[in-house]
């Protein structure tokens, strides 16, 4: 593109300058006109700037590149709730290039160069949201985090951030003072929504999908729009005629006005619920007076009548707490609520509440810990057996953990004996059984004085598979070392069918029957 084809012919320019001298609007800002004209725009290099914007809108590998690693790394840092590990994905991010392309292209006029900056945006997008879609795909957490919450409700707070964000980034790029910690700004703005978006997509979440989504429409709009503005206080010369561009000016006003007034007024909710939270607070431990202490409390917005529950530790029980609340709370919140307070009794020592509070956040946190140690057993259990984490059968009073296994081709009782010694392994404390698939038993083999090593090692291999599957067995072999050997298993509790007497240096095993 030629930068040159950005100014006007004189004589229009003259013209234009002529109309607004001889306004009266013209006649008021002349003097600010001629102070920002001799002392801010007269050191911008208008060519220089929009060659070195227009240079790097197209998209290339490098760019698609560090748009899938700053979704990555965004990503990450939402689903762990990490802010650092975000503000590490800004430094990555190359948004702003194309971005300020388009607010620069819309205020010269330049439509291919508005192609070009528009389809480099929307093919880093979709690549942004598919890589930290894929990634949260593979991930083990896909728990919406306050960090991707906080992305899901657009306000008046994320315009102002992208308005003061385009301000930043397009300063810094006419004055010719760019670098990364300006496209991080312009970034913070535009990468945390596309990687919840990704979010949104991979876990099927479709209320954080067009939130996010919401939210990063409205700060590329705001971004770009306050690019255009930039560039036409600084003098970038518009193909467009005066007609033309006072409709985009009164366009880009109109759609300023059209995203704050929905963001003010989500910002105003936001604003009254935070304003409720300390209401229910303080009301609450008003009823209890100073000895109490409010150790959880939880509203839910969406309930009606809206849904207030809290925890509290207290010297005193109030039976009449839950009715005094309720008329307290619905007079100072205008709405109709219910309230349901779980009351735990605690000396009237001022240390009492502190110390039950830390007993039960220690048996919250055990709870939870037991918790996840159950669901890795269940998940080493069903990896073992070859199954679903749901075909696992949990018995939490017995504490025991069974599974049938899926036949895995050659791997034999043996093998099947070492998976569930790995599981117990690992699950102290638990009783784990793991039922193979009735495969051929191995031979006794005897010695002088009864079964030899090997033989042992089979017997008890035999043993484990006749307690798990639990079909009874036929035994052959010589007459004393078998019927010693059905004494041994019976008094395991294995159950003997029939004992044959037969010649030789081993013991054969069959099973009885075989299930159908």
């Amino acid at each position: 593109m030629n930068a040159s084809t950005a100014t006007l012919p004189p004589d229009e320019e003259a013209e234009r300058a002529a109309r607004w001298v001889f306004s009266p609007i013209g006649r008021a800002i002349a003097p600010f006109r001629r102070y920002w004209r001799d002392n801010v725009r007269a050191g911008v290099d208008h060519r220089e700037v929009v060659a070195k914007i227009a240079t790097e809108c197209p998209t290339t590998p490098r760019y698609i590149l560090m748009i899938m690693m700053s979704a990555g790394i965004a990503i990450l840092g939402l689903l762990l709730s990490s802010p650092a590990v975000v503000i590490g994905a800004m430094l990555l991010s190359p948004l702003m290039s194309p971005i300020l392309g388009v607010g620069f292209a819309l205020a010269t006029g330049k439509q291919k160069w508005l192609k070009i900056s528009v389809k480099s945006l929307a093919l880093g997008s979709v690549a942004a949201v598919l890589f930290a879609a894929l990634i949260v795909l593979v991930s083990p957490l896909q728990t919406v985090t306050e960090e991707i919450a906080a992305r899901t409700r657009p306000n008046l707070f994320d315009l102002m951030v992208a308005l003061f964000s385009s301000i930043a980034g397009s300063y810094a790029m006419i004055r010719g003072r760019e670098g990364s910690i300006v496209g991080v700004a312009i970034a913070t703005a535009l990468m945390p929504p596309l990687a919840v978006v990704g979010f949104g997509l991979a876990t099927f979440n479709w209320t954080v999908f067009f939130g996010a989504l919401g939210l990063f429409f409205t700060n590329f709009l705001t971004i770009a729009l306050t690019a255009t503005v930039m560039a036409r206080l600084y003098g970038f010369r518009t193909t467009l005629s005066s007609r033309q561009g006072w409709f985009q000016n009164v366009g880009i006003f109109f759609i300023f006005i059209a995203l704050a007034i929905p963001l003010g007024l989500s910002l105003r909710q936001i604003a009254w619920e935070s304003n409720s939270q300390r209401i229910v607070k303080n009301v609450i431990q008003s009823e209890f007076g100073e000895r109490a202490r409010i150790s959880e409390q939880a509203i839910d917005w969406d309930s009606e009548p809206l849904a207030i529950t809290a925890t509290v530790f207290t010297p005193d029980f109030d039976t009449e707490a839950n009715a005094d609340l309720t008329r307290a709370l619905r007079e100072r919140l205008g709405r109709d609520v219910t309230v349901s307070v779980e009351q735990f009794r605690v000396g009237a020592d001022p240390g009492a509440a502190e110390q039950a509070e830390l007993a039960r956040a220690r048996a919250a946190e055990q709870a939870a810990a037991t918790e996840r140690q159950i669901a890795n057993m269940v998940q080493r259990m069903a990896m073992a057996a070859g199954v679903e984490r749901g075909d696992v059968m949990l018995d939490r009073d017995t504490r025991r953990l069974s599974a049938d296994a899926t036949p895995l081709p050659g791997l034999s009782l043996e093998g099947y004996r070492e998976l569930e010694r790995r599981v117990a392994g690992k699950t102290p404390g638990w009783t784990v059984a793991l039922r193979p698939p009735a495969q051929p038993l191995p031979a006794i083999t005897l010695d002088e004085e009864g079964p030899d090593a090997a033989g042992q090692a089979a017997e008890a291999t035999v043993t484990w598979a006749a307690r798990r599957i639990g079909l009874p067995m036929v035994l052959r072999g010589p007459e004393e070392p078998t019927a010693a050997l059905a004494a041994r298993l019976q008094a395991a509790g294995v159950a003997i069918s029939q004992v044959e007497s037969a010649g030789g240096d081993r013991i054969v095993i069959g099973w009885a029957s075989l299930p159908q």
